[in-house]
């Protein structure tokens, strides 16, 4: 079992991104994963079964204004298009592939002070909590029926503006 949960967060207007906040961005977030899931896979395949979570952001799919991580979410789209193209590449030797696309979530990552922010950006109106992603990630490496998922775990921010 693979958990790909490395990133990194720079959030900042398009054009305020430089060459070190993208090669930050795509060391971690793209790199990492590639560099570390083909050795795992290789390993996986010898075993004919496997499952890889990766961890995302439901701002892949649904933006919110006023939050600028544009290039963050280049990255983190990568990651969602590898998904379900890997499911497909490796389904037949018993490897699933799905990723968790976070809300925000209560971690020392984010300041006491910015969590009224955070929490209105969730229909659910609070923030996430670590044990609702464990939960999430601990489905999928157990829904052996289930490859090529994006399961987002949001708050229900993925279904729309409230």
């Amino acid at each position: 079992m693979l958990i790909n949960n490395a990133g990194i967060l720079i959030p900042k207007p398009f054009t305020e991104y430089t060459t070190e906040d993208l090669n930050a961005l795509v060391s971690t977030t793209m790199a990492g994963f590639l560099y570390l899931a083909q050795r795992v896979v290789k390993a996986m395949v010898q075993q004919k079964r496997g499952s890889i979570v990766n961890i995302s952001t439901t701002l892949v799919d649904h933006p919110v204004a006023g939050v600028p991580v544009t290039v963050q979410v280049m990255a983190k789209g990568s990651l969602n298009a590898a998904t379900r193209a890997l499911a497909m590449e490796y389904v037949k030797e018993g490897i699933r592939v799905n990723t968790v696309a976070l809300g925000v979530i209560k971690t020392p990552m984010h300041k006491p002070e910015t969590y009224e922010f955070f929490k209105g950006l969730h229909p659910m109106n609070r923030m996430g909590e670590i044990k609702e992603v464990v939960d999430a990630v601990l489905f999928l490496t157990d829904a052996t029926f289930t490859t090529g998922e994006i399961l987002h775990v949001d708050g229900g921010a993925h279904v729309g503006k409230w």
